[in-house]
C-alpha cells in the first residue's frame, strides 16, 4: 500500500473495533496513517497484517519528526 493513502482496517474490522489510532504527517497534509485500536488507543499488534504492522512501528518511531502525536477517533463508515 502506497503510505501517503490513508491506512485503513478491512469495513469489517473496523466497525467491530469502533476506533483507530491516526497519525497524521507533520510535512504532507494528506499523508495519514490509521489503525485499529480500542477506545484507550491500544492496538493490537499481533492482528495487524505485516506491512501495517511496519507502518505502525514506523509512524511511532517517527513522531515529532514526520508524524504529530496519533489521536484516538471513532471510526466513521462512509
Amino acid at each position: 500500500m502506497n503510505a501517503s493513502n490513508l491506512n485503513r482496517p478491512e469495513p469489517a474490522q473496523a466497525a467491530a473495533d469502533g476506533y483507530e489510532l491516526r497519525y497524521s504527517s507533520l510535512l504532507d497534509q494528506d499523508r495519514v496513517f490509521a489503525f485499529p485500536c480500542d477506545a484507550a488507543g491500544h492496538v493490537d499488534i499481533d492482528a495487524l497484517d505485516a506491512r501495517t504492522r511496519l507502518d505502525y512501528f514506523y509512524a511511532r518511531t517517527v513522531i515529532g519528526r514526520e508524524f504529530a502525536r496519533p489521536t484516538v477517533a471513532p471510526v466513521t463508515l462512509h
